[in-house]
């Protein structure tokens, strides 16, 4: 276009997996959920980039890393409406909104200090009683916890 400067803001990747519309407040989050420190594959992280849906946002980029699909929906506990996109030879094949599961095992610590959770070396499980205002239920205490209450572990 004429007169218009047009960029990539974040470098293509040829493989791999691209997490877009993270809103910027969470990537941080996402990136500790996924465990990204412990990948050695080149990993691009952008935050509070331009964007047309949404205020700003952020987007992940992992080279020749392709995620289960029960590890990429746990992203929807803090960021519900994040496209993952599936890239090969610099083409985007897949492309899909991540999805609560109906239950989330390991990843949120129980708000209930009496929780065998807090007190045994276990692993926690919660049900998903909303995944709309995303409130989880503990599987041991049956604590409800909302999302703006949820810690990572």
């Amino acid at each position: 276009m004429k007169g218009q400067r047009r960029e990539l803001q974040v470098a293509a990747l040829c493989n791999g997996t691209a997490i877009d519309h993270i809103p910027s407040s969470v990537v941080f989050k996402v990136v500790s959920l996924l465990e990204l420190e412990k990948i050695n594959n080149p990993i691009t992280i952008g935050n509070n980039l331009e964007s047309k849906k949404m205020i700003n946002k952020g987007i992940i980029k992992i080279s020749d890393k392709f995620f289960e699909e029960e590890v990429i929906n746990k992203i929807a506990l803090i960021a519900p409406n994040v496209v993952l996109n599936i890239i090969k030879d610099y083409t985007v094949v897949e492309k899909k909104r991540v999805i609560l599961p109906q239950k989330i095992k390991g990843i949120v610590k129980c708000n209930n200090p009496k929780c065998i959770t807090n007190n045994e070396p276990m692993p926690t499980k919660f049900d998903v009683i909303d995944s709309e205002k995303i409130v989880l239920q503990c599987h041991y205490c049956s604590v409800k916890i909302n999302k703006d209450e949820i810690i990572l572990k």
